[in-house]
C-alpha cells in the first residue's frame, strides 16, 4: 500500500569539516509498508467527515521558519523582536549549521543557526554568533564522541550576563550556554523524519556564498527541484489510506 506524505529528501548529515488557517499541502505518494508512516504524523478526527485521519504535529512554511530571536543586550530570547519568551529555552533540535557569511547587513561573522518545533509545533529558527558559538562546540564536541549529535538530546539554552570594563566604564552584555538532557525518543524520531521529509532551512540568512562548518538535516532546495513556500502540516491522510 501507499501513504500520502511529502516527498522524501536524503538529509545532510553533520560532519566535521562539514494570518489564519494556511492552504494545504501538495500530496507525495511515497510506496512502502504501514511500518514506513512517518513519526511525525499523529491522528486527528476530520470533522466534516467523522473519519480518522494522519495529520503532521509541525507547520513549517518552507525558508521561512518562525523568529526566534537571542537578544544579547538583554539576555532574553523574543519571537520576531516582539513576544518574549524568557532567558532560556529548551528545545530538540530538527536541524542546525555552524557557518561564516556576511547575513543581515552584519558583515562576515561566525554563526550558529538552529531550527526546532516549539511547544506548538512550529519549526523556528535561532542565530547565535561570537562566544555563544563556542560555546555550543563545547557541547558538540562531547556528543559527537559519545556518537550522538544535537538532533539526540534536549538542548536548553540559557543566557550568561557578561561585563567588561573600557576607559573605565562598565558595560553588561550576555552570552548564551549550553547544556542537554536526555531527550525522549519518539520526540527524536518524530523530528528526524520530519528533517528526511522536508527541507529546512531560512530564506533570509541563504546567500550561497557561506562557509559551511557543520551542518545537519539543513537542506536548501535546488533550482531544478525547487520547493514552494507551501505549510507542511496542512496535509491530512486517511488511515485507510496509509494502512
Amino acid at each position: 500500500m501507499s501513504t500520502k506524505v511529502k516527498a522524501q529528501r536524503t538529509a545532510t548529515t553533520e560532519a566535521g569539516a562539514a494570518p489564519t488557517t494556511a492552504p494545504e499541502a501538495p500530496v507525495f505518494t511515497l510506496s512502502g509498508p504501514a511500518t514506513a508512516v512517518p513519526a511525525y504524523l499523529t491522528e486527528k478526527l476530520n470533522e466534516a467527515t467523522g473519519e480518522l485521519a494522519q495529520v503532521s504535529r509541525f507547520r513549517y512554511l518552507p525558508g521561512h521558519p518562525r523568529q526566534v530571536r537571542f537578544d544579547a543586550k538583554a539576555g532574553q530570547f523574543n519571537i520576531g523582536g516582539i513576544t518574549p519568551l524568557g532567558s532560556s529555552l529548551s528545545f530538540i533540535p530538527v536541524a542546525w549549521r555552524v557557518f561564516q557569511d556576511d547575513i543581515l547587513n552584519m558583515g562576515r561573522k561566525l554563526w550558529a543557526e538552529l531550527f526546532f518545533a516549539d511547544d506548538k509545533g512550529a519549526i523556528c529558527a535561532v542565530l547565535f554568533h561570537g562566544y555563544s558559538v563556542e560555546n555550543l562546540y563545547r557541547l558538540i564536541e562531547p556528543l559527537f564522541y559519545d556518537d550522538l549529535t544535537l538532533a539526540d538530546v534536549t538542548v536548553k539554552v540559557t543566557a550568561e550576563k557578561k561585563q567588561t570594563t573600557k576607559d573605565g566604564k562598565t558595560a553588561t552584555y550576555y552570552i548564551a550556554q549550553f547544556s542537554y538532557e536526555t531527550a525522549d525518543a519518539a520526540e527524536v524520531a518524530a523530528r528526524r523524519d520530519f528533517a528526511r521529509d522536508f527541507a529546512i532551512w531560512r530564506a533570509e540568512t541563504y546567500t550561497g556564498a557561506a562557509d559551511m562548518r557543520i551542518q545537519h538535516g539543513y537542506i536548501v532546495p535546488t533550482e531544478d527541484d525547487p520547493q514552494s513556500p507551501e505549510p507542511a502540516a496542512a496535509e491530512t491522510v486517511p488511515l485507510a489510506q496509509a494502512a
